[in-house]
């Protein structure tokens, strides 16, 4: 009687191991700055599989090596991950996305956070240029007793923020232009936590290709001096939050000093303060209502 054949042995089956090490180096000959992960974290999808799973499959399918290659091919290619698995993870939460909304960023969960931190419940929470709704939806999850409301303008991105605000039927979606100085007028003097992660990035500076060809350039770009949205949130922060309530606004790391100088020069804020990231970069800027 013959040896039972081993799966490793079957013609419609690969070793996973050798597929991985070979679309890392793809993609590190492409410029992905986290080749490995990547690869891992694609392979982990098709599979539909936790990443540290992976380390238990010795093989693939054909049909499942096809779509992983197809994969690999298009983040070479410099699609974002978070485009090719249809999810970016924020905190605690997985939330969808796709063209036409921004990609949230690893460092603004440190922005969500210090929010997180002086939202009392019952509190009032006023997340601009929402995006995704990583913000005010991280907010929502943490802090379930406060009242959330998240304000975005794109056409493209309103779904994106939609879908992932369905979780949270007491997140309030905003349709509107935060540099409307009447934005939310009912309730000017009554907010307790404003956070912003607006378009910073000045115009003409180099980014990825991830960011010029997928991410919307009205979510990154802030004009000449990244500081175009930045100014009239201040103004509106300003109205809209109470006596001793908490405005955080991210930044680019070009805008170290001038975020804080803007906040102090408008005269209404006290304990204005500078948070570097996780990398000692300049980051977001915050403040109290005087």
């Amino acid at each position: 009687m013959p040896p039972a054949e081993h799966p490793r042995d079957r013609p419609d089956r690969t070793r996973l191991a050798p597929e991985l090490a070979s679309a890392a180096a793809e993609l590190a000959a492409s410029g992905v700055s986290s080749p490995r992960v990547d690869a891992e974290l694609l392979a982990a999808h098709v599979l539909d599989v936790p990443r540290g799973r992976l380390l238990l499959i010795d093989t693939v399918r054909a049909g499942e090596l096809e779509r992983f290659r197809e994969l690999v091919a298009r983040r070479a290619a410099r699609v974002p991950l978070q485009h090719l698995v249809g999810t970016a993870a924020f905190r605690h939460l997985e939330l969808a996305v796709g063209d036409g909304v921004f990609v949230p960023r690893p460092e603004t969960e440190l922005l969500a956070g210090w929010g997180i931190e002086r939202t009392a419940p019952g509190a009032t929470v006023v997340d601009l240029c929402s995006g995704s709704g990583a913000i005010a939806l991280s907010v929502a999850d943490e802090s379930p007793a406060a009242r959330v409301i998240a304000v975005e303008r794109s056409p493209a991105a309103l779904p994106w923020l939609r879908r992932n605000a369905a979780r949270f039927p007491a997140v309030e979606v905003v349709d509107a232009d935060v540099t409307d100085p009447d934005l939310l007028s009912e309730l000017h003097g009554r907010v307790d936590v404003l956070l912003c992660n607006p378009p910073y990035v000045p115009d003409g500076t180099p980014v990825p290709p991830e960011v010029s060809d997928h991410d919307p350039a009205e979510a990154v770009f802030g004009g000449a001096d990244g500081l175009s949205v930045i100014r009239p949130v201040i103004a509106l922060a300003a109205a809209l939050l109470r006596p001793g309530g908490s405005v955080g606004i991210e930044h680019d790391d070009v805008h170290g000093a001038a975020v804080p100088a803007l906040l102090r020069a408008d005269g209404r804020f006290t304990e204005v303060a500078a948070h570097d990231d996780l990398t000692g970069r300049p980051r977001f800027a915050t403040a109290r209502r005087r």
